[in-house]
């Protein structure tokens, strides 16, 4: 009888690098076991222990740890010059692939799958996804978009950009919008942190505690945002806003606002306090053109740092949460660097007008 291998040398950096592909969910399969056999074998496992605990023989172990043993990770994940052969695809069949996923869709479906549509042109599932792969090409996926038709878009375009990329001076330019209702969720069970291996859970289902609106006004040159949560998004509210703001800028400086065309905006009651108050100067954006507020790309941060994992029992914990993360944002504020050109708005909206244009002419 053969005496037990002894353990495999390796270094803290070898261990380490192991370690991580032994880990991974991306690395290949194969390289992954082979991780695991090294890490085994440095441990002092036998091979015949090894083999069988990993569903390979013991002469591939014997052969890793000899391989690892003469070359150490020199030559890891690579394959042997000559071995295999280069698969390639025809031209023909990745313009046929490209054609199907643009121009058709399969019956009674909106998209096709790479199982579908290898079945349909009677080629391996893989076939597909590396063409679409190499290209680019997501059918499973739809982006959201809507070309502005309002007809004042081009100078709604440059007035509020003109602001983003020369704001006048003695002035604040503050991009503002309300997040309306808010929820206080709670989950219905408890959550399980997060630790090595596995993240953190929550549970699918949760219970409603009312909902409240935030009013945001973000100045775009500092970063720093004026926020107040309020029961409603009326004209009301909105007017206490507008208060709320003329209490925290200075008195010495004007106050452009960037807005949307929501009706709560262009009350008459809303109009009138503005003429009462002259420093105060409305700047609206096109419609269906919420990109172009830059206090929409605060929301975002705000519902993916502090709201989407949250847990409120009640609305004014929710509300407690909103004005804590406003406090840590204007603690170390980050303002948005804006660098298109209105021009260049302009011309990519052109092109999608006349995209939209040809499409509708083709059907």
């Amino acid at each position: 009888m053969s005496a037990p291998a002894p353990p495999l040398v390796m270094s803290d950096t070898d261990r380490e690098v192991l370690a991580k592909v032994a880990r991974s969910t991306s690395a290949a399969h194969r390289e992954v076991i082979r991780a695991r056999v090294l890490l085994a074998a440095a441990d002092g496992a036998g091979n015949r222990t090894i083999a069988a605990e990993h569903g390979i023989s013991p002469m591939t172990v014997r052969a890793w740890r000899s391989a690892f043993a003469t070359e150490g990770l020199k030559h890891w994940g690579k394959v042997k010059k000559g071995r295999g052969r280069k698969p390639s695809i025809p031209s023909e069949t990745i313009a046929e692939i490209v054609r199907m996923t643009t121009k058709v869709t399969p019956k009674g479906e909106t998209h096709w799958s790479t199982r579908s549509l290898a079945k349909e042109l009677g080629i391996s599932h893989s076939t597909v996804h590396r063409v679409w792969s190499e290209l680019g090409l997501k059918p499973h996926r739809v982006d959201t978009f809507k070309v502005s038709n309002d007809p004042a878009f081009d100078e709604k375009v440059i007035d509020v950009v003109g602001l983003y990329l020369n704001p006048p001076e003695q002035a604040v330019v503050l991009a503002m919008d309300e997040k309306s209702s808010v929820q206080a969720l709670d989950r219905s069970q408890a959550s399980l942190p997060m630790k090595p291996g596995r993240g953190a859970t929550m549970t699918h289902d949760y219970k409603r505690h009312g909902t409240t609106t935030l009013f945001a006004a973000l100045d775009v040159l500092t970063g720093k945002v004026i926020g107040q949560c309020l029961p409603k998004h009326r004209h009301e509210e909105f007017l206490k806003f507008l208060k709320t703001i003329d209490r925290e800028v200075p008195d010495d400086l004007d106050v452009h606002l960037i807005l949307d065309n929501y009706a709560t905006h262009k009350h008459a009651k809303v109009k009138e306090w503005t003429r009462k108050h002259p420093r105060f100067h409305f700047h609206f954006t096109p419609t269906s053109a919420s990109w172009l507020n830059q206090v929409e790309r605060w929301f975002r941060d705000l519902t993916e740092k502090n709201l989407r994992r949250g847990m409120f029992r009640s609305v004014p914990e929710l509300i407690d949460s909103i004005e804590e993360y406003m406090e840590a944002n204007n603690q170390d504020p980050k303002p948005y660097v804006w660098t298109a050109t209105a021009e260049s708005i302009l011309a990519k909206v052109a092109r999608a007008r006349a995209s939209l244009n040809e499409q509708a002419n083709q059907n």
